[in-house]
């Protein structure tokens, strides 16, 4: 893999971009070299000895490479199984789920979803049935919708202190933008099992959502189903939230038979 650089052999990263993607190559020799010396990825990459050393590093200080012995040679480190790993689970939800989301949507008369958490939103990685409001692929905030609150509920105190510090944006007038009204809300969400979210992310829309777990007993995910207020109202909630919360202790069941002994 050759990617000579204009400024090959004695110039830095001359920004961020640059100093990200010889990263990334040097992550991607490795996985089709094998363990590898420092010299041989500079000479590769067309880059200082001095830089690609650094760049190695910072890698291996997040366990993306680990040195082989004494040898100083490098090669891909755990950091990149985890990422992986984290990676496989989201696609095995979606997967597993699917069949599922298909059935409740029938049942439950609504759009039914799975949600992952990505970065500060719920991404949603599956939904049933498909209609022209496609919400696949589109990170949706966590303090404004159900799948985003049952979430957002799970976080350890630390990480959710993050969130409580920054502005909450609003979407409609009944967006929860106090931060005690949100820490209230998702002290609900954890006493009972379930959240709703009520004309909070578009006015129109009722939702009710469950954590989905995962074989190690965290939140991998959240069900919900969502529908106009007409169809989904406040006094259905909690029949409903009952149907999703069998509906992801079976998605469990599958991602535990696939995880195995």
């Amino acid at each position: 893999m050759h990617n000579k650089s204009k400024d090959a052999g004695t110039s830095e990263p001359r920004t961020a971009t640059q100093a990200v993607e010889r990263a990334l190559s040097m992550l991607v020799l490795l996985g089709q070299r094998g363990p590898s010396g420092v010299t041989d990825l500079a000479h590769e990459l067309g880059v200082h000895k001095s830089t690609a050393s650094r760049l190695m590093t910072t890698m291996e200080k997040f366990r993306f490479v680990e040195q082989v012995g004494s040898r100083g040679k490098f090669q891909l480190g755990f950091g990149i199984v985890r990422l992986a790993g984290a990676t496989a689970a989201q696609l095995d939800i979606a997967r597993e789920g699917k069949s599922i989301c298909t059935r409740l949507a029938s049942e439950l008369r609504g759009t039914v979803s799975i949600s992952v958490l990505d970065g500060g939103g719920a991404t949603t990685v599956a939904q049933e049935p498909s209609t022209e409001r496609n919400w696949i692929g589109l990170r949706l905030p966590l303090h404004a919708t159900a799948s985003g609150k049952a979430l957002l509920a799970h976080f350890g105190s630390e990480k959710l202190e993050e969130v409580l510090r920054q502005p909450l944006p609003r979407f409609t007038e009944r967006t929860i933008v106090s931060r005690g009204a949100l820490t209230a809300d998702l002290n609900r969400v954890r006493d009972r099992g379930w959240a709703t979210a009520c004309g909070e992310f578009d006015t129109e829309l009722h939702s009710v959502a469950v954590p989905v777990r995962g074989p190690g007993g965290r939140v991998a995910g959240a069900l919900s189903v969502t529908a106009d207020g007409e169809h989904l109202r406040a006094a259905d909630f909690p029949t409903v939230a009952g149907v999703l919360g069998e509906a992801a202790d079976e998605i469990l069941e599958r991602l535990q038979q696939l995880a195995g002994p």
